[in-house]
């Protein structure tokens, strides 16, 4: 089977670095999803804004190297504990496909690219290729009573965030807050806990530059 992309998703993320570990958790997180020229086809389309959810199947196109173990280290165990490949939602896999579901805000029917999807709530990187997608149909898939594995025996708590009042400005109100929500997650590596250190995350055309300290988070430039 050869794959080939159908969109290109757009996103306040231009680096794979600070974009949210999974779909659904920066809510107002907003993105597009523009269509490669072969498939501006207003009728691949039809019905879609009848669904309030979608799936996107997508690459892991930042990846540098080439998955080789069959096991990995989630985030959400520490990075200390290893786990099988497939237990996991690990972008380094044999193929490098992920999986989102993203809530669709509106299909723009009209622009100069064609049809434009609009969603939000993605964890998608700028420019990261899409090979399609598919409606959420509650009946099949959602399992609201089902076990999730390790995952249940982790709390996942946000930071405190301190956003300077220029930057906010800036960035304006939405944009402000997906960036809070985004740092809440605390995008560092899983083994980095230096209070010094201060780290930098392309976001929405600024490089937002900050440090963690006793689980607060502080943007101290951009």
């Amino acid at each position: 089977m050869t794959l080939t992309p159908i969109a290109r998703f757009h996103s306040p993320f231009t680096t794979k670095f600070g974009i949210p570990k999974q779909s659904g958790l920066v809510e107002r997180l907003r993105g597009q999803i523009v269509f490669e020229p072969a498939y501006r086809n207003r009728d691949a389309l039809r019905g879609l804004e009848g669904f309030d959810y979608l799936w996107l199947i997508w690459e892991f196109s930042a990846n540098r190297h080439r998955a080789t173990s069959p096991v990995v280290r989630p985030p959400v165990l520490g990075g200390n504990e290893r786990v099988g490949v497939f237990a996991t939602r690990s972008p380094f896999r044999p193929n490098a496909l992920g999986l989102s579901s993203v809530r669709l805000e509106r299909v723009e029917w009209e622009s100069d690219e064609g049809p434009v999807v609009h969603v939000t709530g993605a964890d998608l990187m700028d420019g990261t290729p899409i090979f399609d997608i598919k409606p959420y149909v509650t009946y099949a898939d959602c399992h609201p009573e089902a076990r999730s594995g390790f995952v249940d025996s982790r709390r996942w708590e946000r930071m405190e965030v301190e956003i300077p009042a220029e930057l906010g400005r800036l960035l304006g109100e939405e944009q402000r807050e997906v960036l809070r929500e985004t740092l809440s997650l605390d995008p560092r590596p899983h083994y980095q806990t230096d209070p010094d250190r201060i780290y930098g995350m392309p976001f929405a055309g600024y490089d937002v530059r900050f440090r963690v300290v006793d689980h607060r988070c502080e943007v101290v430039g951009w």
